[in-house]
């Protein structure tokens, strides 16, 4: 009688990559849906958790589904560094990871109406995210190990071009979703990768 193989570590740090960034997708799209004339291009991201102004405006049920759907995800994120982690060893993408998840975190805690905390939160969550796209590099196969550095640096690229206010016709939404967009492909993508790995493999091995 055959047993049951037990799940890796990389396929449960895949498995927790995988269902945080569709998870977060879905909830995305949802929290868009009901929030009254929202325009992708115009409307930042965190809108949704909370619209502020000179007044900040609240709508439900975007808020709860956007700021639920996000601290999900960086919990989700931070289940995928410490498995990554046993599967790798390899302590510079456990950092990135475990950051950015922790940034995701911040980000639906604190939302525009904390001001400052908000807009720090979520520049953490933007660098560390693209950063570890960047990372995976190391223990990805290609040619997956290749866009993941691809989405990663459009990510980042992107970010600078957002924080210069150069939006390249798209407005500020348009531009923060190229920012999101690449690494949340790649955290789907890299998440499926992973739940066939077994651990310590690498592109080396």
């Amino acid at each position: 009688m055959r047993h049951a193989m037990a799940f890796s570590n990389a396929a449960k740090a895949g498995t927790a990559l995988f269902v945080a960034s569709v998870q977060f997708g879905l909830g995305l799209v949802l929290a868009e849906i009901y929030y009254p004339n929202y325009n992708v291009s115009t409307n930042y991201i965190s809108d949704l958790g909370a619209t502020c102004n000179s007044t900040c405006v609240i709508h439900e049920p975007s808020s709860l589904i956007f700021n639920s759907s996000i601290v999900l995800l960086g919990l989700l994120v931070l289940v995928a560094a410490y498995f990554l982690q046993k599967a790798f060893h390899w302590r510079p993408l456990t950092v990135v990871v475990t950051i950015g998840g922790l940034g995701a975190v911040g980000v639906g805690l604190f939302p525009e109406t904390t001001g400052v905390w908000h807009e720090i939160f979520s520049a953490i969550t933007f660098l560390f995210t693209g950063l570890s796209a960047v990372a995976a590099f190391k223990v990805a196969r290609p040619p997956l190990s290749y866009f993941s550095v691809i989405l990663g640096l459009i990510t980042l690229a992107s970010m600078v071009l957002f924080l210069g206010g150069y939006y390249l016709g798209l407005g500020p939404g348009g531009m923060e979703r190229l920012i999101v967009y690449p690494v949340l492909l790649w955290s789907m993508g890299f998440g499926g990768h992973l739940m066939s790995m077994q651990d310590g493999q690498t592109p080396a091995s």
